[in-house]
């Protein structure tokens, strides 16, 4: 039996130094982020759930995710991901403090915390992630390493409504 697991994918980010997303498990059940300078995040996606092969961690559903930070469990709310483009973010409380990674642009997402916008991140959904830091903006550890985690088992970006429907009638017509 030939082992499928991807390699990890690393990044330098400007703020937080270098960083690792690994997709873990004979099925990709697992979403790690570590790195030197931010807390370890870990997405887990339950056992016998359906998978999505669109989307890296497997499942939009928040019933079948765990998310821990630093050990610490938070709280995991996907957007069900239909047809408007605010319907991919992604919500998490963690230690009291909510985020959200929101698509913004078709290749893109804003990561805000407590509704302050931080940054952007733009991944394909393959593991490889990257963030641009507002200028300005108190970046903390933890904000980095939950913007990652979600890039990469979300992706980012999103068509707006419009091109959605035009792909819809397009694919309609002979």
């Amino acid at each position: 039996m030939t082992d499928t697991t991807p390699l990890p994918a690393a990044v330098e980010d400007d703020h937080h130094g270098g960083i690792v997303v690994e997709l873990t498990g004979k099925h990709g059940e697992m979403l790690v982020v570590s790195g030197q300078g931010i807390p370890r995040v870990v997405l887990t996606r339950a056992p016998g759930t359906e998978i999505d092969d669109h989307i890296a961690i497997g499942t939009r559903d928040p019933r079948r995710l765990t998310l821990t930070v630093d050990g610490r469990e938070a709280t995991i709310r996907p957007g069900k991901g239909k047809l408007r483009r605010r319907s991919y973010r992604v919500d998490v409380r963690c230690a009291g403090t909510s985020y959200r990674l929101v698509p913004d642009s078709i290749p893109s997402s804003r990561l805000t915390r407590a509704g302050k916008h931080l940054g952007d991140f733009s991944s394909d959904g393959d593991r490889r992630v990257i963030a641009e830091w507002r200028a300005g903006a108190a970046v903390e550890p933890a904000d980095a390493a939950i913007g990652y985690a979600l890039a990469a088992a979300f992706g980012t970006g999103g068509l707006p409504m419009w091109m959605m429907a035009v792909e819809a009638v397009s694919e309609l017509l002979p």
